[in-house]
């Protein structure tokens, strides 16, 4: 069973549709190997192997046959709870999965269960640690998926990213957190933050792997790789908090920059533009003005039975005004343009995708200073792991790329990877 655990998720749909291999066995492995980490780990709110193996026993085809996901919980599904992270909603059963994970299903993907999330992805932890260092956070808010994949629990796993939900955690699990293009994959069916920010994502253990995912679930066979080759030039970007980048960060991205210039890449230092940082404003008048709106029910009435600190936290947003929303789309009526200004002529970015290592602790997850301004540009970003820090927990860089222009991205990314594998003292 063990070497189940560790094909590629392309692989292993590849032998089930063969009749190599059944996608009840590889849900049997992937069910042992949760029963094996789950009590350190604490990656899943809701997990019931008999209903994953009845689930995997009735796959026979598809593109993503056998193939192991996890769903965060702020994504509906049918046969199990959704609970948005929230005490508020624990037993919650919708009546319908959300689109993406009855499309996953019917490609021949199997849900094993439903990963830990903060509350309503925002800022309240769960329960789940670090597979890296059992007392260290794994960040969020898609804690659970990122620590289901670095433990080896599932092949894919579901996020979503409204500020830095997805490529934080990925870098302080060491895994590939891919949040693409704004709206490639549907998004209804998920507990709702941020109309202009909120976007469906997924977690894997390898570029591939999240391209392969995602170019099924979207139906946009551009996405896959196959052949990867070399992007021309690759921008160094620091962003304009640079000095909020640690010294495992900062060793990270000189350690993938010297990679690709091995691999014979072109890798240039771009200046930070002086309106850069007005993009962090705009963020938050667009994150303050809908979140609180976006919850007037949970931040009503019914806020004594929320987390202190999620109320703590969108009384904090609700302090955006009008007038700053509207000025921050005023700002960003052209987003593709923003980006492709920053980009500089560069294929891709290579910039931070957390301050550093995984931060000590469970009761916070760590902040998306270098996520936010990426996310509410709409475009591709994704978390490439790149070794380890002093403390010796993973460390990730982000790749950055135009809008809609995902598949060089992800050509980008893999390229990366490669090259990290290669450059590996």
């Amino acid at each position: 069973m063990t070497d189940l655990l560790t094909l590629s998720a392309r692989e292993t749909a590849r032998r089930v549709r063969a009749g190599d291999v059944s996608a009840e066995a590889v849900c049997a492995a992937f069910a042992d190997r949760i029963a094996e980490r789950e009590p350190d780990v604490q990656a899943w709110t809701y997990y019931d192997r008999d209903r994953a193996l009845a689930e995997a026993r009735g796959v026979a085809a598809g593109p993503l046959a056998g193939i192991t996901f996890g769903v965060k919980d702020v994504i509906d599904t049918a046969d199990m709870p959704t609970g948005y992270g929230s005490a508020l909603y624990e037993g919650f059963r919708p009546v319908a999965d959300a689109p993406v994970v009855a499309l996953a299903r019917r490609l021949g993907a199997v849900m094993m269960g439903k990963t830990v999330s903060t509350e309503f992805a925002m800022a309240s932890p769960g329960k789940t640690r670090n597979p890296a260092a059992l007392d260290h956070t794994p960040g969020g808010s898609s804690s659970g998926s990122c620590a289901a994949i670095a433990a080896g629990m599932v092949h894919v796993a579901f996020g979503t990213q409204t500020s830095g939900s997805v490529v934080r955690p990925a870098s302080f699990c060491g895994i590939v957190g891919y949040k693409p293009s704004f709206g490639t994959l549907n998004r209804a069916g998920v507990k709702a933050l941020s109309d202009s920010l909120d976007t469906m994502s997924l977690l894997a253990r390898d570029v591939r792997d999240a391209a392969f995912a995602t170019a099924t679930l979207a139906e946009m066979p551009s996405l896959e790789l196959g052949t990867v080759t070399a992007p021309k030039t690759v921008g160094l970007f620091r962003t304009s908090r640079w000095d909020l980048a640690e010294p495992a960060t900062r060793d990270a991205l000189d350690r993938a920059a010297d990679a690709l210039r091995a691999a014979g890449v072109t890798v240039r230092e771009l200046a930070v533009p002086d309106e850069f940082e007005r993009l962090y404003a705009y963020h938050d008048a667009v994150m303050g003005w809908e979140t609180p709106r976006t919850l007037a029910f949970e931040h009503g009435p019914l806020g004594d039975r929320i987390a202190p600190l999620t109320r703590a936290f969108l009384d904090q947003l609700a302090k955006a005004t009008r007038a700053d929303y509207d000025a921050a789309l005023a700002g960003l009526k052209d987003r593709a343009a923003i980006l492709d200004g920053l980009l500089d002529g560069c294929d891709v970015l290579l910039t931070p995708a957390a301050p550093g290592e995984a931060p000590a602790g469970l009761a916070a997850t760590g902040d998306p200073v270098f996520n936010k301004v990426w996310t509410l540009l709409h475009g591709p970003a994704i978390a490439v792991p790149a070794g380890n820090g002093p403390g010796g927990l993973p460390v990730g860089v982000q790749v950055i790329g135009r809008l809609g222009d995902d598949a060089a991205t992800l050509t980008a990314a893999a390229f990366l990877e490669d090259s990290l594998a290669e450059n590996r003292p």
